[in-house]
């Protein structure tokens, strides 16, 4: 008997605005298979994720799923509830296992009663508790919550203090968390380091589930995908194969399409031809009359190719002015952020015709960096000195600089940026596929990837030798990136790059510049050489450096420091929660004879270490009798029937319980001390 299908879709059909959008769309998916859907952007790949979760309603066709079904979709669009923590937030999609925990209390309460009835309800909710995770399942939360770069401390935050691509990343691990059946992701690359790209890959690849996708990104396709579905001009085409057999396959189908109407085109001016020089002879006039039909039939059945797919970027820098050797050098640099230093003691040069990448974590400092070395702000301490004849283009990483100047639409923006005539800026937009009207867009209504591309347009005009770039690909569709890559190798200038797509740092990187323990390291080569480098270090164990301190302060932020691994800097899990305590109690409690008390740690009063040695003291009691109830329960008489059976799950449970409460009575105490306190 064959696997059983997770979904399956049928000729589906969606329109848009009276409009079809989608026509004869079919799919059908088992666990393990994990779908890419490809095409241009407005194809429809946004919406078919939608229908599939039955977010957006189906116009035509048939979509089923398995019984007991669990889908998750992750899309672009941030959460509402702002006023919950990330740890509610990410825990709220997991229903199914929080649904279950109360069912269980509820019936352990019975049981305890005596109520026997209680038994085969708790023995069936626990045995779908343990399908959907079981006691971990929190834990197996809190892992992937880590794993997309945030930090314990980030957990108990509120959603509305996160920035847009944190609320994206907590909108993925929301989905991934809720361990569904079918896993949907649009974009689910997006705002995420190399770290935790890499980790996403090996959760992907490991998920006992059907996914479906949406990603631009070309190595992250080709290291999760098993399978493509193409939209083009509302048709699909299923390819059963890894992305870049499909994108062979897909070259190979342009290419005969392009030869054929290259030979349908020359049939017809032959005909043509013939037409125009024997339709008047009378020998010939019936012979020019059926070519005069075959005219017609050609061009009725004429192979074309739908006009969306002619619209392409294609554009390379101008040959730039020479430069001096040295672009710049800077040397003992240091950056900060309020109460938090992100590089010290950094060196770091450019030289003419050098393409170099920078990479590190998210939130260890380079966005800052490049805004320094283009002098968009202003370095903490160091020096920076630029060479001779440097012109620096500057492209930021959400595209703020083209509202400099006041400009309100496209053609205004491109105008002011670039000091072109209206007609000028027209010709340089339509490049940028901003053709007729939509030069005249508002900025304010401009989607992600069409203001990188206004920002792109206006790179290109600049005539500068040296380039700076922050995500240049980020909302770029495939062909622009391969657009922006072809453009980028063969410019002739010099190059900072700051991006999280591998393949761009592979195809142009000559030398990999890494922000490491908080300071800048240079390795020679592009990308595949710095990953081996990356990968030694890992395998010898080589630990990261602590912070340093702020500029005249003591390196003490009230929030744990990102190590440039990604993970909190003071550890996570309760060994470490354990390690960081302060010996309260030990100074609370008697001391060996002969040798003085341990000092009261400034500023805690006598009740504050009494309540904390009183608290700690629940938990060495609760960790101490999980203990001994699990060396209890390794008695094979606890598990004989079904009736103990269900008895020592519950009383596991509640000593289970008991310790994270302890735990969690403990943390809150010491969050309240951390927290500033008023007066003297």
């Amino acid at each position: 008997m064959g696997a059983v299908a997770v979904i399956t879709g049928s000729n589906l059909g969606k329109d848009v605005a009276g409009r079809p959008l989608l026509r004869g769309v079919s799919l059908k998916l088992e666990r393990r298979e994990r779908m890419t859907i490809a095409g241009r952007n407005g194809a429809g790949k946004t919406t078919l994720l939608r229908m599939l979760a039955g977010e957006t309603s189906i116009d035509e066709g048939e979509l089923s799923l398995a019984k007991g079904t669990r889908v998750a979709l992750h899309d672009q669009r941030p959460p509402r509830e702002r006023g919950l923590s990330l740890r509610d937030y990410v825990l709220g999609g997991c229903r199914e296992p929080l649904e279950l925990e109360v069912e269980l209390r509820r019936l352990e309460e019975a049981m305890a009663q005596g109520d026997e009835r209680a038994l085969d309800r708790y023995a069936s909710a626990q045995a779908r508790f343990e399908a959907v995770g079981g006691y971990t399942w929190r834990d197996r939360a809190k892992s992937v919550v880590h794993g997309l770069g945030f930090v314990d401390e980030d957990l108990d935050r509120p959603l509305a203090t996160f920035s847009g691509g944190e609320l994206t990343r907590g909108s993925l691990a929301r989905a991934l968390a809720a361990s569904p059946d079918l896993l949907l992701l649009d974009e689910p690359t997006n705002h995420l380091d190399i770290e935790s790209l890499e980790w996403l890959e090996q959760a992907l690849v490991g998920l006992d589930a059907a996914i479906v996708m949406v990603a631009h990104d070309r190595w992250f396709l080709e290291a999760v995908g098993t399978c493509v579905l193409e939209l083009e001009a509302g048709r699909s085409r299923f390819f059963a194969g890894p992305w870049h057999a499909w994108r062979r396959e897909q070259a190979a189908r342009e290419l005969a399409l392009g030869k054929a109407i290259a030979r349908q085109e020359a049939e017809i001016a032959r005909m043509e031809h013939f037409v125009e020089r024997f339709r008047y002879k009378a020998t010939k006039a019936r012979q020019a009359q059926s070519r005069m039909k075959q005219i017609a039939r050609l061009e009725r059945d004429r192979v074309t190719r739908d006009p969306r797919d002619t619209r392409e970027l294609g554009f390379k820098f101008k040959a730039p002015e020479r430069s001096g050797r040295v672009v710049f050098e800077l040397e003992d640099g240091r950056l900060e952020v309020p109460g938090r230093t992100l590089l010290h003691g950094a060196e770091l040069w450019l030289e003419r015709g050098e393409h170099v990448s920078l990479v590190g974590p998210n939130g260890t400092g380079k966005t800052t960096l490049i805004r320094a070395l283009a002098g968009q702000a202003p370095l903490a301490a160091g020096k920076l000195r630029s060479g001779h004849n440097v012109a620096i283009g500057y492209l930021s990483q959400h595209g703020e600089e083209l509202e400099w100047g006041g400009a309100r639409t496209v053609l205004e923006a491109a105008v002011k940026r670039t000091g072109l005539s209206p007609n000028e800026a027209r010709a340089l937009l339509g490049r940028f596929l901003f053709s007729g009207e939509e030069a005249e867009k508002p900025l304010d209504g401009l989607s992600g990837g069409e203001r990188k591309r206004l920002g792109l347009a206006v790179l290109v005009s600049g005539g500068a030798n040296v380039l700076i770039l922050d995500e240049p690909t980020n909302h770029l569709d495939l062909e622009s990136r391969e657009a922006l890559e072809d453009a980028l190798r063969s410019f002739e200038g010099s190059l900072l790059l700051v991006t999280h797509d591998r393949a761009l740092l592979d195809a142009v990187g000559s030398r990999t510049v890494a922000i490491e323990d908080y300071t800048l390291r240079s390795y020679v080569g592009g990308w595949p050489e710095y990953a081996r480098v990356r990968e030694e270090r890992r395998a010898a164990g080589v630990v990261s450096s602590p912070p340093p301190p702020p500029t005249g302060e003591i390196a003490s932020t009230g929030r744990a420091e990102r190590r440039p691994d990604g993970m909190a800097a003071d550890g996570s899990g309760r060994a470490a929660r354990a390690a960081q305590r302060p010996p309260a109690a030990a100074s609370a409690g008697p001391q060996p004879a002969g040798e003085p008390s341990a000092a009261r740690p400034k500023g805690l009063s006598k009740n504050r270490l009494r309540e904390q040695a009183r608290l700690e003291g629940m938990v060495t009691d609760a960790e101490a009798a999980l203990a001994a109830l699990e060396d209890e329960l390794a008695d094979p008489a606890r598990w004989a029937t079904k009736y103990e059976t269900a008895k020592s799950q519950a009383r596991h449970t509640a000593a289970q319980r008991a310790v994270e409460e302890a735990y969690a009575a403990l943390e809150e105490l010491e969050a309240a001390g951390a927290a500033p306190t008023r007066g003297g």
